[in-house]
């Protein structure tokens, strides 16, 4: 057996910086050759101390909270810990010392039971919960409203494997468990989730679901959405346990409902997911198609067969040039021919099982043109798979700006989709003077679409968040434009609130209000995020 992703620790980020401070990323002499090239060859300013404001709590409501048996904090130092997530904009207001996102007050529960009385309390004093556990937010997910108090309700003490039914293969989650975590306890037991998003390492069982992640075996083992088979939820009108059958035709799956919600209907507390025995073979493979066309034709052929690897992704001709599939060695020749793009395949499963697809998927690739590499580029991918965003904390030191989007269509509105939002974010960077590289990867496929995953990078100029914060905007209207999604697995948050809104329509921007004023009659849980 080959090594297993169990043997990922879980990293607690440092607040304002994505990465393992004991294993931090250094840019390559050829990556800072290229940002030169870029007009970037000054490095950002320091960044500054980072000033929290005084607790709203008041002394009635602090000491209620403290009745329910959770750890109660109020400090500046624990509170900072539990401001923003990790998207760019978020680390840019770290950077200049904007503490005006923290909460009032960080509140621990150990039980279901305690996340039901701080609810009460909540109820009772007017308090806002933000729903924490592994904070890996990406779209303004951890900024709720601030019309009230503010409490962060961080469940990482909710943690560990409460039941696995080997016969059903189910197993139960506390929500607060990280995923490295969860792989450890099933691997005990011989069993595998097999949910590896890129934030694996600080990500939760419970976040996974709110948001609708998808990892990055999605074409093996589907997204999370379509792993989770139940959910506990805590609501300040009582708790809910959804899901009692794998399928039922007694109404609508309010589990759909619940997955993707992002806290603003309740308070995931447990998660049953589908697993699957750990595989004896994993097996990774790189291959190169002479243009991004041509690879998403072959990734389309093969998402529409009836025989499918478990890990597929597509580097466009820049991401490949610059050998983002490999983060340890970016900026670096990439492995094959030069130019064209790079594809990873991955299996996993039984021998036999892996050979059969391996063959066929083999064969398939090189009638549509690709040119098969060998394992080295597959197995490179996969070691530094969760490392990749620990390159934008060096790439901002050192004068760049840099950030990611994604977005979700159907195959015959892909080409158009690529090309409309390269444009965009080209466009709205130039307008304000600087150059970029937008970088693009298909990671996610279904025999009718797939997602779009861009990478951009420019000089940052003087107010770098408002910078971006016009290219966003565009990106979003162009996506718009274009029919498609406004995020595949990054979630709503605050970020694309307003698209989300526009994409669904009035019709069922009402459903979701209705539904959130049932349930939250008050509005406690993350106002302002996912709905206004």
């Amino acid at each position: 057996m080959t090594q297993s992703e169990t043997t990922v620790d879980v990293v607690d980020f440092e607040p304002g910086r994505w990465g393992n401070p004991a294993d931090p990323m250094h840019l390559s002499d050829s990556v800072i050759g290229a940002l030169t090239m870029l007009g970037i060859n000054e490095p950002a300013p320091a960044a500054v101390d980072v000033v929290i404001g005084d607790s709203r709590i008041t002394e009635t409501a602090l000491a209620a909270l403290e009745t329910t048996g959770a750890d109660v904090a109020v400090d500046a130092a624990t509170r900072r810990a539990r401001m923003r997530g990790f998207s760019t904009p978020d680390l840019l207001k770290f950077r200049v010392g904007d503490g005006s996102d923290a909460p009032d007050a960080v509140v621990a529960p150990t039980s279901q039971a305690q996340v039901a009385a701080v609810l009460a309390v909540a109820d009772q004093h007017d308090l806002s919960l933000n729903p924490f556990s592994g904070g890996t937010s990406v779209t303004g997910g951890m900024m709720p409203g601030r019309e009230r108090p503010v409490i962060s309700l961080d469940l990482r003490q909710l943690t560990g494997l409460v039941e696995l039914d080997e016969i059903s293969q189910i197993a139960t989650f506390a929500a607060g468990t990280r995923l490295p975590d969860a792989e450890r306890l099933l691997g005990e037991r011989g069993f595998e989730l097999g949910h590896f998003p890129q934030s694996y390492e600080g990500a939760t069982v419970g976040g996974c679901a709110v948001t609708r992640s998808a990892g990055q075996s999605s074409i093996g083992y589907g997204r999370f959405d379509d792993m989770v088979v139940g959910l506990t939820i805590a609501t300040p009108i009582g708790l809910a346990e959804i899901g009692t059958a794998p399928k039922s035709a007694a109404g609508p799956d309010l589990r759909q409902l619940m997955l993707g919600s992002e806290g603003a209907f309740g308070v995931v507390t447990t998660v049953r997911v589908r697993v699957h025995p750990v595989p004896a073979v994993r097996r990774f493979y790189g291959w190169h198609f002479p243009d991004f066309a041509a690879g998403a034709t072959a990734m389309r052929t093969l998402a529409q067969s009836n025989v499918k690897p478990t890990v597929l992704r597509l580097s466009d001709e820049a991401e490949t040039g610059l050998n983002l599939a490999n983060p340890s060695s970016a900026g670096k020749a990439s492995a094959g021919p030069a130019g064209g793009c790079l594809m990873v395949v991955g299996f996993e499963g039984d021998e036999d099982d892996v050979a059969c697809r391996d063959a066929y998927v083999t064969a398939q690739l090189e009638k549509l043109g690709g040119t098969a590499l060998g394992t080295e580029p597959g197995e490179h991918w996969r070691e530094g798979r969760f490392r990749g965003p620990y390159l934008r904390d060096p790439l901002l030191d050192a004068g760049a700006l840099v950030e990611t989007l994604e977005t979700v269509t159907f195959w015959s509105n892909l080409d158009k989709l690529k090309a409309d939002v390269t444009a965009a974010v080209t466009g709205a960077l130039g307008d304000q003077g600087t150059p970029a590289v937008v970088m693009c990867h298909i990671s996610h496929v279904y025999p009718t679409g797939a997602s779009l995953y861009f990478t951009v990078i420019a000089k940052a100029l003087g107010n770098p968040l408002e910078q971006w914060m016009q290219a966003k905007r565009a990106a979003n209207a162009a996506i718009r434009a274009a029919g498609a999604s406004i995020t595949h697995h990054h979630a709503v948050g605050t970020d694309h609130r307003g698209t989300y809104l526009e994409e669904i329509g009035d019709v069922q921007t009402a459903a979701l209000r209705a539904v959130k004023d049932a349930l939250d009659p008050k509005g406690l849980l993350n106002p302002g995020i996912l709905l206004p």
